[in-house]
């Protein structure tokens, strides 16, 4: 019985920006758990890998190209979807970009370039999948976020606030559609190392300083995310919408830590 509530076989699932990093983790875990997937890149060619890996798998994969700055593309691609498979069960809605800059630096291009792809391209996204969803009374869709949903970090300003509208934005989407069959939740990482983020895994100092922050002492490994999208995107699920999962080793758990200066003397530090 629990078994059966994370089988996804016979359902079809949508992973947006899944050309690397941890939009090919999510699919990966949904296909592996049973789903067929459509998976999409701004350019096509660079799904062939992926989806070369999920077929061997012997699941079925529909890759597609998708700008999510682009509401004509976007259109496109809730169509084609549907056409694919005949059905969009599940969402994951990853697709996104960063720009590092501190506050004083960030031009009004690096804003709209952050904001139109987290934000305003999730919430399309999942506005033309969610009606497809609808129509069967049906639908898991899990945004992800980032620790940065529900944490302030410098240098990060226009993609924290990118990632805390997510947050928002999930809530008020599960209430919308909660009457249609279809739930919304949020899925928000810690710190994993992807391509967009390799450069600061090369500091040896930063990885320091940021394990020593972790409860469990280490960043995100690959399938540490897999059980969390296969729940949310599952019947064990079912009950749940409008939260946000982190998945952080435990980063998020205060912005003190106490450190020992002498005995009977406790010291808060700032993170």
């Amino acid at each position: 019985m629990t078994q059966g509530l994370f089988d996804l076989t016979g359902q079809v699932a949508l992973v947006t920006g899944t050309s690397r990093g941890l939009g090919q983790y999510f699919g990966r875990a949904l296909a592996k758990a049973g789903a067929d997937l459509i998976v999409t890149s701004r350019r096509k060619d660079d799904l062939q890998p992926f989806v070369e890996e999920i077929e061997a798998l012997g699941r079925r994969v529909l890759p597609l190209e998708l700008d999510v700055r682009d509401e004509a593309s976007i259109a496109a691609v809730v169509e084609a979807a549907a056409e694919g498979f005949g059905r969009i069960d599940i969402l994951v809605n990853n697709a996104g970009c960063n720009v590092r800059k501190p506050a004083f630096e960030v031009t009004w291009e690096d804003w709209n370039l952050i904001l139109d792809t987290n934000l305003r391209g999730s919430f399309f996204v999942a506005q033309g999948i969610a009606k497809h969803m609808a129509g069967r009374g049906y639908g898991r869709i899990v945004n992800i976020g980032s620790v940065t949903s529900v944490f302030g970090y410098p240098g990060l300003a226009p993609y924290g606030a990118s990632r805390g509208g997510i947050r928002q934005l999930t809530m008020s989407l599960a209430a919308d559609w909660g009457k249609h069959g279809i739930t919304v939740n949020c899925l928000a990482p810690g710190w994993f190392q992807t391509a967009q983020n390799k450069v600061l895994y090369e500091d040896k100092e930063w990885v320091e300083y940021l394990v020593e922050r972790i409860p469990l002492k280490r960043p995100g490994a690959p399938d540490d995310l897999d059980g969390a999208v296969v729940f949310l995107a599952s019947e064990a699920s079912r009950y749940i919408t409008g939260q946000t999962l982190l998945v952080d080793g435990g980063i998020s758990t205060g912005s003190t830590r106490a450190t020992v200066a002498k005995p009977g003397v406790e010291v808060l530090e700032k993170v």
